[in-house]
């Protein structure tokens, strides 16, 4: 029993392992998000595009309003974390200290949920993601697999949905719009934008502005 135990966890290591590097280059089938959310709306609107589709503004935008760390750090932004204990010692609402790279972990391989389990499986993939995947790649399965809207998914799909056009030819506001409503994309309207929405999108803009002439964020965006 222990000998069958030991082959059925190598070889699910050994498998996960593969499906990691084939995604280097290969979009997801399918998330258990997206599989959720089509039982529970009956819909799904999905649509991967590459990286260079997706043009600058959208990038930026996500950069600025969710992980400012992102094109330097290893995939897990330790002073956001500590602030992030603290706020939650101090107030009622939880605040995460996700990056970038975590949501990609949860959104790509895991679920939705808070549980220690669940967790410390982000950790892991976090950690494999930034080993095996350049950053451009987890930037661009962010944009691609996050949720946008209420059976949205990817910012394709929500830059139709929202605006009729292309991700790559959204504005600098309309970008910082969908960026805005990111933590509670079901809740917040973006178009027409709720007050919040059009509070948070001129906040994450001057944060655009602001982080446009990096030199570590440029690397990404080429």
């Amino acid at each position: 029993m222990f000998k069958f135990v030991r082959k059925v966890i190598f070889y699910f290591f050994v498998i996960h392992i593969l499906y990691i590097v084939v995604l280097k280059w290969i979009n997801p089938p399918f998330t258990i998000t997206q599989v959720q959310q089509m039982f529970e709306q009956g819909k799904l609107k999905r649509d991967y595009i590459s990286y260079d589709e997706m043009g600058d503004n959208i990038k930026i935008a996500v950069v600025s309003s969710e992980d400012q760390k992102f094109p330097v750090h290893n995939g897990f932004d330790i002073d956001g974390i500590q602030k992030a204990i603290e706020k939650n010692k101090s107030g009622k609402k939880l605040h995460g200290g996700s990056t970038i790279s975590q949501q990609v972990a949860k959104n790509v391989f895991l679920w939705q949920g808070r549980s220690w389990l669940r967790k410390g499986l982000e950790v892991y993939f976090t950690f494999m993601i930034e080993k095996i995947w350049s950053k451009q790649r987890i930037l661009e399965m962010y944009l691609n697999t996050s949720e946008m809207g209420i059976g949205v998914f990817g910012i394709e799909a929500a830059s139709e949905y929202y605006f009729n056009k292309p991700a790559k030819d959204l504005t600098k506001n309309e970008a910082a719009r969908i960026a805005a409503a990111l933590p509670l994309p079901r809740k917040y309207n973006v178009n027409p934008p709720s007050p919040f929405i059009s509070r948070r999108a001129a906040n994450i803009q001057r944060q655009m502005r602001n982080l446009q002439g990096s030199a570590d964020l440029q690397k990404i965006l080429k």
